[in-house]
């Protein structure tokens, strides 16, 4: 039965989630004496959770015709976790002018164990774009480019409304001014959010990046509710 790869990727994002919010059994806290354990039930997820290093990783991947097209060197979740990707070692032989290049996790699929992205060619993998990994700066920047570009789309959505509102009938009027008055609540926590990571130092960015993204994923819900 064929199954997407992205069960891999699901499974890899609730084992991640459920690692961080728990730590294993009497596992040692550094400088100190204390222990965290995990109750049975949760060791028990873990352990028959998939192993993305043992089910996925330096994995061949084939075409449909049976021919070796690449190898999985690594899997990103992109931030909203709403698409993954395999990175897959392309050309070359043993590491020796192999670039690396992303796919989507939904190009691939699981047959029998075997990694199958139907009508892939070694050359046409070869010839994607080649990727790189980013650094801390390039993601805080890109981090913070998409966060002002949310901002700026609710500030949008604000004027808009409140055009629609000087024109609208009374009933529709005072619907609209609701949506505006809750819209702005939204862009203002989100810039408020936003100001305090971009104060942080460079190093320190990432200790604001949930409160950012729970905050403009807020903002964004409120843009796509808001409908004038």
């Amino acid at each position: 039965m064929k199954t997407h790869l992205s069960r891999f990727a699901f499974a890899m994002v609730a084992c991640t989630a459920t690692l961080c919010a728990t730590t294993i059994a009497t596992a040692q806290v550094a400088g100190g004496s204390t222990t965290v354990e995990a109750s049975i039930t949760e060791s028990t997820q873990i352990a028959m959770g998939w192993s993305v290093k043992k089910t996925l990783l330096g994995k061949t991947i084939y075409n449909d015709a049976g021919q070796k097209v690449g190898k999985v060197e690594d899997l990103i979740i992109s931030p909203d976790r709403n698409v993954s990707y395999v990175i897959v070692g392309a050309g070359g032989f043993i590491g020796i002018g192999r670039h690396d290049v992303a796919i989507p996790v939904s190009r691939i699929q699981d047959q029998a164990g075997k990694l199958v992205m139907a009508g892939a060619t070694k050359e046409m993998i070869k010839a994607l774009p080649e990727f790189a990994y980013a650094n801390d700066t390039a993601r805080r920047d890109q981090f913070v480019a998409a966060a002002d570009k949310d901002i700026a789309k609710g500030k949008a959505k604000v004027a808009d409304l409140e055009k629609k509102a000087g024109t609208a009938a009374t009933e529709a009027k005072a619907r609209i001014d609701l949506q505006v008055s809750a819209l702005r609540v939204d862009v203002k926590s989100a810039e408020a959010k936003l100001v305090e990571m971009k104060q942080a130092t460079a190093t320190r960015w990432k200790e604001f990046e949930a409160g950012v993204s729970a905050a403009t994923a807020r903002l964004r819900k409120s843009i796509d509710t808001a409908t004038g």
